[in-house]
Parts: C-alpha cells; sequence; structure tokens
C-alpha cells in the first residue's frame, strides 16, 4: 500500500474507533485494528485526531466583483485551503450578462486548471436568465454541476427578480440539482445605501446599517415560499441573523427541505468590527455584515440543533491596501469580501467543541459532511470508510493556535481574525492519497487537484 496510518483516533460525522487506515491509489483500502502489509509512507497520528478532509461549500476565488479581483486565485486559495485542512472546495462559476452557463463554466475552469492543489468542484450563478439558458441547466449537471446560485441582491449587477428564481427553481430540481440564494432584500438596499450617502453617512459602519436583519429575513422567506412554490428544495448561504434564522427553522419544522449555513465570521465577529478607528472597519465589509452578539449565540444554537447544515466561510479576499481603500470616502465602493479559507477548521473546533457548543461529532459534520452529502460529494468525500477518497486530515487538539496574516497563507494583507487564539492545530493533510500539508510544509504541486463531477441532488440524505 501507498500510505499507512497508525495509532489513528478517528472520528467522523456518526463513529469514533481507534486502529489503523490503509491507503493504495487514492482511496482508502483497509480500516482496521491492525493493518497488515507494508506501506511506502507510515504515519504515526498517536495522540492526534483523524478527520475526513474538510470541505468547503463557499469560496471566491479569483473572481472579479465590484470593479476589483478578488486577491487569492486558484493557486494561492487551495493552498491556504490545504493549510487548514480543506482537502476540497465548491467555488462559484459567475455568469456575465449575456453569456451562456457553459461559458461561465469553462471560464472557470480555465481559471482551476494547472493552479489547484486540492479537489474543486463548481456552483453556476445564473445571473441573466432567458430559454437559452434555462435550457443549459440539465447540460451543466451532466457536467457535474449540481447546484446553481441566484442573487436577490446587487441590483443592476448580479441580482434576479422572483420570476426567474421560480423559473430556476423549477428547472434546477426537474434536473436534479439544488439552488442556493443569496437572500437579501436588493430593492430595499439600493434605496438605503443612496440615502445614506446623500446623508454624508460614508463610514463603513453604514455599510451595515443599509443591510439590516429585517432585509435578510424578508428576502430569506420570500425565497423559500418561491421554493415551496416551485416544489423545490432551497438552501441559504452565508446566514447571519435571527430574522433569517426562524424562517428556515419554520420551513424545516413544516417539513419543507430548506438547508441553511453559516460562517465562521458571523459566529465570531460582530457589528462592533465595523467601529473600529482608521478605516480599519472596512477589513469586514461584506453581504451580508456582520451582527450582533446574540445573533452569534442563536447561530451556534442553530449549529447545535441542526437547524443549520453547514460552515463555509465564503472567502473572498480583498487587499485593505488597494482595494479596500476604494471606498475611503464611500462605504458602497467598498469590495465586499474578507479571507478565511484557512482558519475555518481550526476556529469551529477550538470555539465550537472546546467550549462545548457543539460535539466533536457535529463539527465533523457541520464542515465536511454535510456538505458532502448535500453537494453530490458523499460518501466518496465527507466521511472515513473503504472505497472513500483518501482525503484525510491529521490534527492535534491540544496544540495552540495564534492567528495571525504574517503566518497565514492567503493572498491578502489581511485577516480578521488578527490575534485569535485557541487550540486545534492542522498537522498533516492528505489529499487523494497524496501527502501535500507535513507539519508545516507545502508538499502539493500546483496542478494536481482534481475536478469534481458532483452527483444529482438527494434530499433524503438530510
Amino acid at each position: 500500500m501507498d500510505i499507512k496510518i497508525i495509532n489513528a483516533h478517528v472520528v467522523t460525522a456518526t463513529d469514533e474507533f481507534k486502529g489503523e487506515i490503509g491507503i493504495q491509489k487514492g482511496k482508502i483500502t483497509e480500516i482496521g485494528r491492525k493493518v497488515l502489509g507494508k506501506a511506502g509512507t507510515v504515519i504515526d497520528a498517536k495522540g492526534k485526531y483523524v478527520f475526513p478532509g474538510a470541505i468547503d461549500i463557499h469560496t471566491h476565488l479569483d473572481m472579479p466583483f465590484m470593479g476589483e479581483t478578488s486577491s487569492d486565485d486558484f493557486e494561492t486559495g487551495t493552498i491556504a485551503a490545504a493549510y487548514g485542512g480543506t482537502t476540497a472546495i465548491v467555488d462559484f462559476a459567475i455568469q456575465a450578462k449575456g453569456q451562456r452557463l457553459r461559458d461561465a463554466f469553462e471560464t472557470w475552469m480555465n481559471k482551476a486548471k494547472d493552479k489547484a492543489v486540492i479537489d474543486y468542484g463548481f456552483h453556476v450563478a445564473i445571473c441573466d436568465l432567458n430559454e437559452d439558458v434555462l435550457a443549459e441547466i440539465p447540460e451543466m449537471v451532466k457536467e457535474g454541476v449540481m447546484s446553481f446560485k441566484c442573487f436577490l441582491a446587487y441590483k443592476g449587477a448580479l441580482m434576479i427578480d422572483d420570476g426567474a428564481l421560480f423559473r430556476i427553481l423549477q428547472k434546477a430540481h426537474a434536473s436534479g440539482a439544488l439552488v442556493m440564494i443569496h437572500a437579501e432584500n436588493g430593492d430595499i438596499i439600493d434605496i438605503l445605501v443612496s440615502d445614506m450617502i446623500k446623508n454624508g453617512k460614508t463610514e463603513p459602519k453604514y455599510h451595515a446599517l443599509s443591510r439590516p436583519p429585517e432585509a435578510e429575513g424578508e428576502a430569506t422567506g420570500r425565497g423559500i415560499a418561491v421554493a415551496q412554490m416551485a416544489g423545490a428544495p432551497i438552501y441559504i448561504v452565508h446566514l447571519t441573523c435571527r430574522e433569517a434564522l426562524e424562517k428556515v427553522k419554520a420551513s424545516r419544522d413544516a417539513g419543507f427541505p430548506t438547508y441553511a449555513e453559516t460562517c465562521p465570521q458571523y459566529l465570531l465577529l460582530s457589528y462592533k468590527n465595523y467601529e473600529e478607528p482608521d478605516f480599519n472597519g472596512a477589513k469586514y465589509v461584506m453581504s451580508p455584515p456582520l451582527r450582533s452578539k446574540e445573533d452569534q449565540a442563536a447561530l451556534w444554537k442553530a449549529l447545535q440543533m441542526g437547524d443549520l447544515q453547514v460552515v463555509s466561510t465564503d472567502h473572498c479576499p480583498f487587499n485593505f491596501k488597494g482595494q479596500k481603500e476604494l471606498g475611503r470616502d464611500d462605504f458602497s465602493k467598498i469590495p465586499n469580501g474578507a479571507p478565511g479559507i484557512e482558519n475555518r477548521v481550526s476556529l469551529i473546533f477550538s470555539e465550537g467543541v472546546l467550549k462545548k457548543r457543539i460535539t466533536l461529532h457535529r463539527f465533523v459534520d457541520i464542515v465536511s459532511t454535510t456538505p458532502a452529502k448535500l453537494f453530490g460529494m458523499f460518501p466518496e468525500k465527507g466521511t472515513v470508510a473503504v472505497g472513500s477518497d483518501a482525503d484525510l486530515v491529521i490534527f492535534d487538539p491540544r496544540k495552540p493556535f495564534t492567528i495571525s496574516v504574517k503566518s497565514n497563507h492567503q493572498n491578502v494583507d489581511y485577516t480578521p481574525y488578527e490575534g485569535m487564539q485557541g487550540k486545534g492545530v492542522v498537522e498533516t493533510v492528505i489529499s487523494g492519497g497524496r501527502v501535500i500539508i507535513d507539519h508545516g510544509k507545502l508538499l502539493a504541486k500546483p496542478g494536481t487537484g482534481r475536478y469534481i463531477r458532483r452527483k444529482p441532488f438527494k434530499g433524503s440524505y438530510l
């Protein structure tokens, strides 16, 4: 065999056991108390956890937005992801006005080719619907794209209307695909932003105040209602507040296939960050914006209870200098987005598991297993089982960390988590049977990540 892991304390979303793991040709071939036979590489995981590789289903690498481009491309972004224990991502191919879905898909495939060091897939964001575009949805599913995104915000750029959303939901569901929505009321936000700028309210904090939680709650409820009328499942991205959470809970309690994610920034940061002096609040300008401490508590509780299913990052980095600074005199010109692809696993383990907000199994579930199930990658990914891809993370639960832009590998000049401390550090990362991170050393080469041809949506998993 190629690799043998000994003294493994394996933790999945449902099970926990100690033993050995055998890996050959990129797959897990044996699991047992003792795995017989010699291996080219033996890894001793004594005192560590072995998790399935984490999966980040919400990233924006090399993405043009608001006149800028996110600062991580598929090389730097996937390297940072690997350092953080993420072995697969699903990024967003954004359809431009007048463009075919296939053109958007192929553009992003070319962005990733020869650069990614971990496996990757794509959602396609539909921003300009017509009959020809609608007809492309089943074609995209055949290419392994089983999820499509619709924006209910960013009026005049990415936003679509309710009629378009309804038709996309119908067609996607019939084709075996899941629709995701960015749920904010773009019409209302557009007016609020304009009014604030006219009244001289230009500081970063007004970004948050122009996108109130009510706008997110309304759009979440509306999107869910449209999905119910279409008879289709729906997935809410980057949910931030109680107003939106209540809509998701009510829908799920009523038996509708409604799913939602949140992100570390909404669990750990708050509106107070926008009030940091010297324009530093711009570092936290993202959409939806950071909310209150009370919202944080509600989100943690929802993760514990299963009302939220996934923690992703919405990693969309823009440098503070030269990019975020473009909005120094007008918050609406600050590129929306923040980095986080590298820190998710350690932060959620430290702040979630060690602080007893979630169990160890729930941690694995929300960062790996459920993302794999919802987005067509299970059981090849998201678990530790014979026949699964050898995507594994050896994790030291006792090792302390301090997050800093100086030690991070993301291609951006700041981190919103600067100075945060905790315990739980990724030690070794195996992706497709290849050791790509070993005690802080990068062993992967650009272009070795593989495109994930994802399977049609099966809501019966959850």
